[in-house]
């Protein structure tokens, strides 16, 4: 974990917020040293997470597991990041396996959840009975998003049940989630992630990237043919290595990554899961990780703002930098030379959305999220 951390004021709530803009947590959450202790802390001291999954989604728990002895090596506060099922001993309390099955199976999902939490109280917004104190439920996907995108039905069996589950237990949020990825059909896949993504922007939902994890290296080497196992493919579909291998292959395990189980595909993988998992959990109990700027391996800080934007982008980078503007799928949309320190990018002829942009300076490439409104 060889990064230098510099971070703004931040303001810890102990209750939830309103999330006016919603949530979106993806591959650029996976700084899990960025997360200061009291947002971890009040994250287990306030949450109480069901979660409901097949394989695929267990990357997340797994990772969550070996996370905690890894951290501990490293010299964090001892157990910081222990879970389990109601919380004792100062964990977070997440029930793993809360509910059976996954996101895909409808309207069986919407059932067991209701079965999970029962009768909303109406003073809470929350269920009633054994899992009252339940605040945070969130779904998976295994490998269905796409069978559900070319069916026309991800509406009908995910937006809006999603939605109606929301209005009537009021008192929780409900975390949405992107299927994993699937090179072997991958035109739907992509176009069923980003259907979800789009959905999620434009109503304020909060979103885990599961797909946009696993998309990318922790060096934000972006895959644009990858598979869920982190194999990767040129544009000609030949294979060329997988990414989780050839970066655990090249770092030191037990010191930037921890060996655990990843069903379906690499540790480092449900590392990344488990990194971004604590960042959703985090910014669910309070936490604002807006005034955080990355300073990775001498890399320069890349400041880009306002985000979301919607006519303008300010992009401050180090002189005679390229500046590209990418969609979400890496696909290039727009480059920019620049001589000064700050430039000025039109962004307006740009729909709503998750976008890219890359500083490429004579050193390296650094590339960094925002979003149209």
């Amino acid at each position: 974990m060889k990064t230098a951390m510099i971070f703004f004021s931040l303001t810890m709530y102990v209750t939830f917020q309103a999330f006016s803009q919603g949530i979106v947590v993806d591959h650029s959450c996976t700084r899990i040293n960025h997360i200061p202790e009291p947002a971890i802390t009040a994250a287990k001291q306030n949450l109480h997470i069901a979660y409901g999954h097949t394989s695929h989604g267990s990357q997340l728990t797994d990772g969550m597991t070996g996370l905690v002895a890894f951290m501990n090596g490293l010299g964090h506060t001892t157990d910081l990041y222990d879970w389990n099922n109601d919380g004792t001993g100062g964990a977070l309390d997440l029930h793993d396996y809360a509910m059976d099955g996954d996101v895909g199976y409808y309207p069986d999902w919407v059932d067991n959840t209701h079965d999970y939490l029962g009768t909303v109280n109406p003073a809470t917004g929350r269920g009633t009975g054994a899992n009252a104190d339940v605040n945070v439920i969130v779904w998976s996907w295994c490998g269905q998003v796409e069978e559900k995108y070319t069916a026309g039905t991800l509406d009908s069996e995910y937006f809006t049940p999603m939605s109606q589950l929301e209005t009537e237990y009021f008192g929780i949020k409900f975390i949405y989630m992107t299927g994993h990825l699937d090179y072997w059909d991958e035109a739907n896949n992509k176009a069923a992630n980003q259907l979800i993504r789009d959905y999620c922007i434009n109503n304020n939902k909060i979103l885990y990237d599961f797909a946009d994890i696993e998309s990318w290296d922790p060096d934000s080497t972006y895959y644009d043919h990858a598979n869920d196992n982190c194999d990767y493919y040129s544009a000609g579909g030949d294979y060329l290595g997988n990414w989780a291998q050839e970066w655990q292959n090249a770092h030191t395990v037990d010191v930037d990554w921890y060996n655990c189980t990843s069903q379906h595909s690499e540790p480092l993988n449900a590392n990344q899961k488990a990194y971004a998992a604590w960042w959703l959990w985090a910014w669910l109990a309070g936490w604002d990780p807006a005034g955080i700027e990355d300073v990775k391996n001498n890399s320069p800080i890349i400041h880009v703002f306002p985000n979301p934007a919607t006519e303008y982008l300010s992009i401050r980078a180090p002189q005679n930098s390229t500046i590209e503007i990418l969609n979400f799928e890496g696909q290039l949309l727009k480059t920019v030379y620049t001589s000064v320190s700050e430039t000025i990018v039109n962004v307006e002829n740009l729909t709503s959305g998750i976008y890219l942009t890359r500083v490429i300076t004579d050193k390296e490439s650094v590339t960094r999220k925002f979003i149209i409104e």
